[in-house]
C-alpha cells in the first residue's frame, strides 16, 4: 500500500486514513469531523480550480481545502 496525502488522491479514488500529521485548533477539529486513522475516504469530487476537495465519510460528505489536507496521510491500494 502507498501512502499519500489527501491533497494527492484523484477522483473516485479511496483509501484508509493511516494518520493526521498536525496538533492544534486545526487537528481537533480535523478529528472531530471524524477523520481519524483507521476511516475510509472516497474523494467524490473537486470545485473548478481544485480547492476545496469533496470527500465520501462514513456516508456521509464533507469538503476540505487542500491546506487541511495536507496534514492527512491516506494508505492507497495500489492499482495492479
Amino acid at each position: 500500500m502507498a501512502r499519500i496525502v489527501l491533497r494527492r488522491m484523484a477522483k473516485n479514488q479511496s483509501g484508509v486514513i493511516a494518520a493526521v500529521k498536525v496538533g492544534g485548533e486545526l487537528g481537533q477539529r480535523i478529528r472531530e469531523m471524524g477523520l481519524v486513522p483507521g476511516t475510509r475516504v472516497t474523494v467524490q469530487g473537486r470545485a473548478p480550480l481544485n480547492d476545496p476537495v469533496a470527500l465520501r465519510v462514513m456516508g456521509g460528505t464533507l469538503t476540505l481545502r487542500n491546506n487541511e489536507a495536507d496534514h492527512i496521510e491516506v494508505e492507497i491500494e495500489e492499482e495492479q
